[in-house]
């Protein structure tokens, strides 16, 4: 008797290796197929990157392959999957559908849509988490809340974490990675009756992705950025990508040391290497959480003192950064719409459109802040010091509201993610989760700290490339010297204290 055929439902999890919900699926049977539904709701969404449409077609034409070299194939559909899942699973007489649970709103909504159409053919659903070293359910304050504050949040994330697995134990306990399944059993299409099988016409399966994705990034929206952005697409890469990053074999390392037990300073250093690149691989799950936290902890063991183990809890700080945002976003979806803080909502912007639009091209005035969004609009990425430059930039000395820089970063990111971008800039704009009350970045002190040779800015500058170091980061460049190079839009000072004033003005509690 053949084995019970399941479907797994790839979503951003576009990887064999690490992934948990596959893994289960495996475990239960070596008859799984994977499937890949082209949503249009989400493709042709109006703040969908040509980055990261770029992004997932090559990622998910080497997890074609990948699952033919695992013995199966990953079927590609293209439309509601709602829809589409339920008839894919009557046809395939797959008895389970398997997936991985997200933490969006809209992306909830539409996986209880999909389990409804699945229960009401007889079709099981297998369900949990992957995307996160610890399930949102399981963070909770002592009176039983969700986290609002990182700081309280990191101390349970890590404490579960490391009763889990003692740090330096990459291959103990529950946070091993799990190997990539193998010698699965492909479909048997010759015994589907014929009006049942996909290829037959009853369901809008493609064969071939990339031409697809292709024709959806139209001349208009095309990604030009692919050679400049450092994330790569695809599983492969990903590894490839954390091994120079954590392991002394790695190409990075060699004469150098380790990047990690560098990672502090040199995560702030726009103009260095000095980061993973791996938030656009954890956004589409190219790589797992679990992967990059049994990967410091192997660097953990060729650690050579205080300051490379400090290196590595920064980074491992930054893993936590990202679950707190995304359990935010878990507990609290109305932060997809607006300010976690309720007086941020009667904030009186000012979204003079000629700013935002200079600001949005990289022609504020302000090398700093227009060598980033030079850096986004070129390459599809930007660097998180950067991110909160220009973000603060936009907020506080532009006055503009935090929801069109957010919005416009989505539209531009390789790593976009709801999660991630909506928590950086409620972050930046005294919005969201934070204790602080007010956070204002001086752009010209901010590069003096952290671009200090103006590296960066002139990389991306290359107009003034003549310019002194101290008026690249001042932004006080002499009229002669700036060759069509704007003056700045506005005064830093004279912004912060009309910012503080209109903040004043806010309705307290």
């Amino acid at each position: 008797m053949a084995p019970e055929r399941w479907l797994f439902w790839h979503r951003r999890d576009l990887r064999l290796t690490d992934n948990l919900g596959l893994a289960l699926a495996a475990d239960h049977t070596p008859a799984v197929t994977g499937v890949y539904v082209l949503d249009p709701t989400l493709l042709d969404a109006d703040d969908q990157a040509p980055a990261r449409l770029w992004f997932l077609r090559d990622s998910l034409a080497e997890l074609q392959e990948s699952w033919r070299m695992a013995g199966s194939r990953l079927l590609l559909l293209q439309g509601d999957p709602a829809e589409l899942l339920p008839r894919l699973a009557t046809a395939l007489a797959a008895g389970t559908v398997a997936w991985n649970r997200e933490v969006e709103p809209l992306s909830r909504a539409r996986d209880r849509r999909v389990a409804a159409a699945l229960g009401a053919v007889g079709v099981r659903v297998q369900a949990d988490w992957d995307q996160l070293l610890v399930a949102p359910e399981a963070l909770r304050t002592g009176a039983g809340e969700p986290y609002r504050v990182y700081g309280p949040f990191l101390r349970n994330w890590r404490s579960q974490l490391e009763r889990k697995a003692p740090l330096g134990a990459a291959t103990t306990g529950g946070l091993a990675p799990v190997a990539a399944p193998s010698g699965l059993l492909d479909l048997a299409l010759d015994a589907i009756p014929a009006e049942r099988r996909p290829q037959g016409g009853a369901l809008p399966l493609l064969a071939a992705l990339p031409a697809t994705l292709t024709e959806t990034l139209t001349a208009a929206r095309a990604f030009a950025g692919a050679e400049l952005c450092p994330c790569r697409p695809g599983e492969a890469a990903a590894l490839a990508q954390l091994v120079a990053f954590t392991d002394a074999s790695g190409p990075l390392a060699k004469g150098k040391g380790i990047p990690l037990l560098a990672y502090e300073p040199g995560r702030n250093l726009p103009g260095d290497a000095g980061t993973s690149a791996l938030s656009a691989a954890l956004a589409f799950g190219t790589i797992s959480p679990r992967q990059c936290w049994a990967a410091a902890q192997v660097a953990r063991a060729q650690a050579r003192g205080t300051e490379d183990l400090h290196s590595i809890t920064v980074w491992e700080q930054e893993l936590g950064w990202r679950e707190f945002y995304q359990q935010a976003l878990f507990h609290f979806p109305a932060l997809a719409e607006g300010p976690f803080r309720p007086q941020w909502r009667h904030f009186p912007w000012q979204n003079t459109p000629a700013w935002l639009e200079s600001w949005s091209e990289g022609l504020t005035g302000m090398p700093i802040v227009d060598a980033a969004m030079r850096q986004l609009n070129r390459s599809g990425w930007m660097h998180n010091r950067c991110r909160m430059i220009v973000a603060s930039f936009l907020v506080k000395d532009l006055i503009c509201d935090w929801r069109l820089g957010e919005r416009l970063f989505m539209t531009r990111l390789v790593d976009g993610d709801l999660a991630a971008n909506n928590g950086g800039w409620q972050w930046t704009a005294s919005s969201g989760m934070d204790p602080r009350p007010l956070r204002i970045f001086n752009p010209a002190t901010q590069a003096g700290r952290f671009d200090p040779e103006a590296r960066y800015i002139r990389h991306w500058l290359p107009e003034l490339a003549h310019v002194s170091n101290a008026d690249l980061i001042s932004g006080s460049i002499a009229p002669l010297e700036r060759r069509g190079y704007p003056e700045p839009l506005v005064d830093h000072r004279r912004q912060q204290a009309l910012f503080k004033e209109l903040y004043a003005g806010l309705p307290r509690g």
